[in-house]
This record gives structure tokens, sequence and C-alpha cells, in this order.
């Protein structure tokens, strides 16, 4: 990784590589209905927001996130803010977790996932329900919630890989 250190400009966009992704993930929108999954969904955005805060990367900054949120709200068609409070509470909670863990384990981190993901897919049914009137499905919510999960595993370790390329 000596070589990766002395290209400038290629080191700063290895720097940005976790925001420009978040950025493409919102703005893209990948789906998988043309596969003809029909019970196949997970958000990948939650995933790379609460690894990078949770290991304190400095170059993701919250605000870029939360800028995020409102350009996956656009492009989804939610009310305006709701995703942005999404992003938001993720990185509330991975810094509180982060402040009061004394020995990191992976396991806990992706229970406390899994708590995290859980709360605010519910909060977004509850809010886009009760007060923006959208006809939701709770399994779409919860199938999501699963898979996104489930997949927490498998990113961590290419987002330690990642790290791993940083720091050597």
């Amino acid at each position: 990784m000596a070589s990766l250190r002395a290209k400038g400009s290629f080191l700063k966009i290895y720097y940005w590589l976790p925001m420009l992704i978040l950025y493409i993930s919102v703005l893209n929108e990948f789906d998988f209905n043309y596969l003809k999954l029909k019970y196949f969904s997970f958000n990948f955005p939650f995933i790379l927001i609460f690894f990078f805060t949770l290991k304190d990367f400095k170059y993701f900054d919250y605000t870029l996130v939360f800028i995020a949120g409102l350009f996956n709200d656009t492009v989804v068609g939610l009310p305006l803010g709701i995703s942005s409070l999404s992003y938001t509470l993720i990185c509330i909670s991975t810094a509180y977790l982060r402040n009061i863990t004394i020995r990191p384990s992976p396991l806990k981190d992706w229970f406390y996932f899994l708590f995290i993901i859980s709360s605010i897919n519910s909060i977004n049914y509850s809010v886009l329900t009760l007060f923006f009137s959208f006809d939701l499905i709770l399994m779409n919510y919860l199938i999501n919630t699963f898979f996104t999960f489930s997949f927490y595993i498998i990113f961590v370790s290419i987002f330690r890989y990642y790290l791993k390329g940083l720091n050597d």
C-alpha cells in the first residue's frame, strides 16, 4: 500500500469512497424487480452509514449523510426529510454505541444494528402511515429488515478490507 500513499489525488478519492458509494446507492435506488424476486430487498445505505459511523471514519461527514437522505427522499418519492431523519438516527445511535463500548464485538454490533434498523423502520412505517396516509405493506418492511440484517456481515468484511487498505 506504499504506492497508494504516493498517489495524492487517487488517495483523496479513495478516502472519500464510502461517501461516494453512499451517494451512488442513494441516487441509483437499485431494485431487484427485474429479477422477479418478489420478497427480496435490503437497505445498503443503512449498512454503510452504520459501519462507518461506528468506526468513526473521519471522511464520513454527518452533514453529507443528511443531504444524502434528502436525495433519497427525492428519488424514492417520500416526504422530504424521512430518510434524512433515519440516517441521522443511525449516526446518533452508532456514535452512542461507539462511546459506551469498552470492548468492541462484531456480534454485539450486529445485533445492535438489528435493533437500530428495526426501530428506524418502525418509525418510518408509523410516520408514513399515520401522518402522510401512505398505504404501506408491513411485510415489505420486515423483509427489508431481515435482509439488511443478514447482509450486514458480508458488507462488514468488505468494509474492513477497505479500512485495512487505508491503514497499511
